[in-house]
């Protein structure tokens, strides 16, 4: 094993080998939300609605990516830290393989789908006769040549991380980010290429292209030393592999999923008080996503370190990652939240000067801010189980997050506090969410605890 990774996961200082893995990917989360501004923004600036909704209208389909990044992404990565941590060099390289060829084939079938099925697909988006040509340009480009790069960008991105190299997988989601805001002004904008939505559409697919071709030199360039393997003679359904990753990739997919539904719902509430209303919300869930991104990197950054000292029996390690981790991404947050509650008008104005959306923006981000804390211990908890390859234990805490809590809430609160309720739901959830994730971690902390402790005697 390369001596640098083993230094970094077994006796590096553990606040040093968090930063070193969480802060790349805490700013590559961070460069993700101006990436998933930009093609709204630049099309916004045509001041064509058709152009527009066609972006918007695809948005679902690109949001069904996620799935297959987390299913393939998440659960690979998950099941290589962990085989690093038991010195299985076998299982690394058959895991990052089954991750990598397994993402391809679903991306290349979702692709082949969307293009067979694109008519009734697109009417049932919601695309009409005025905004079916604008919404199929911008997803031939982002879905019929475009699922694959799209998708084998991210989950590379997992691939390099899970053996700590933290930093190059930032860089080559930040590369395929940074390209795609410089290009789609060029293939938007009438002073470029004048392509509007579609000019949108083939810049994502360009820069996904780039970001993909950094993450394939880069393996080549370290394929001596490096624990990614995508050589198509290490991919197989072998059973122990499959069910590895499948344990953590199905409930981190399942989660993306329900992530969608309670966002649907809110805004499905919030558009029965009008075009404000909804608006108001949009811009405050954007401000709100960058704390949450910071929080969310984190608990992703920490991952190959949970995992790799859980499966060599490190307890002790462990446990100091896990808090300090804790420490810093609550402390963050706190202070996060006391800024958006303070600053919420402000913050709300820099989007929008209308007086209507600027009070009920600020009165959403003021609630929403108050759950910052709890996420952050929600969000560690969930990165943990992940790690250990505690799937069952992810996928209940995705169920009670959103099916149990979160959208009761909203139904409840709303109820009783017409539309300035909404904005409380999640504080409810998170509240409640981050109380069982303190128990359950105390009582991983003390299992692996007894099991050390017995290992050490049975040594003696």
């Amino acid at each position: 094993m390369d001596q640098n990774r083993t230094a970094l996961f077994e006796t590096r200082p553990v606040p040093n080998a968090v930063m070193t893995l969480a802060v790349p990917t805490i700013i590559s989360s961070l460069v993700m939300v101006l990436y998933n501004l930009a093609d709204t923004f630049f099309v916004g600036m045509l001041n064509d609605p058709v152009e527009s909704a066609g972006v918007a209208l695809a948005a679902p389909v690109l949001l069904a990516f996620n799935a297959i990044n987390n299913l393939f992404g998440v659960g690979s990565s998950s099941m290589m830290s962990r085989a690093l941590g038991l010195k299985d060099e076998d299982t690394v390289a058959r895991s990052s393989a089954f991750g990598f060829y397994c993402s391809l084939i679903c991306a290349l079938l979702f692709s082949l789908g969307f293009t067979v099925f694109q008519t009734p697909l697109l009417r049932l988006l919601g695309a009409d006769q005025t905004t079916f040509d604008a919404t199929a340009e911008y997803l031939f480009w982002t879905v019929t040549l475009g699922a694959a790069p799209s998708i084998l960008n991210v989950v590379l991105s997992y691939l390099v991380r899970a053996e700590g190299s933290t930093l190059h997988a930032s860089i080559g989601t930040m590369s395929g980010c940074i390209l795609n805001i410089l290009l789609d002004p060029i293939f938007i904008l009438p002073w470029g290429f004048n392509m509007g939505a579609e000019g949108a559409g083939l810049a994502t697919c360009l820069s996904n292209c780039v970001a993909c071709l950094y993450f394939f030199v880069l393996l080549y360039l370290r394929r001596r030393t490096t624990a990614v393997c995508i050589s198509p003679r290490m991919f197989g359904f072998r059973k122990n592999i499959a069910f590895g990753v499948f344990q953590v990739g199905v409930p981190a997919s399942i989660q993306n999923l329900l992530n969608v539904t309670g966002m649907t719902i809110l805004n499905n509430f919030a558009a029965g008080f009008g075009a404000d209303a909804v608006a108001a919300i949009g811009i405050a869930q954007k401000i709100y996503q960058v704390p949450w991104n910071v929080s969310n990197g984190f608990s992703q950054g920490v991952m190959p370190l949970v995992g790799y000292n859980y499966a060599s029996g490190n307890a002790g390690r462990m446990k100091q990652a896990v808090l300090f981790c804790m420490k810093v991404s609550v402390g963050f947050m706190i202070l996060a939240a006391l800024v958006c509650h303070q600053m919420a008008g402000p913050l709300i104005g820099l989007f929008m000067k209308t007086e209507s959306i600027v009070a009920y923006g600020a009165a959403f981000l003021q609630g929403f801010a108050l759950s910052l804390p709890f996420l952050a211990v929600d969000f560690l908890a969930v990165g943990v189980f992940q790690a250990c390859g505690l799937g069952k234990n992810s996928l209940i805490f995705a169920i009670m997050r959103k099916v149990v809590l979160e959208i009761p809430a909203l139904c409840l609160l709303n109820f009783l506090f017409p539309l300035y309720g909404l904005a409380y739901a999640q504080l409810v959830a998170e509240g409640i969410l981050c109380i069982a994730a303190v128990v359950v971690l105390r009582h991983l902390f003390t299992t692996m605890d007894s099991r050390q402790a017995a290992a050490a005697l049975s040594d003696d």
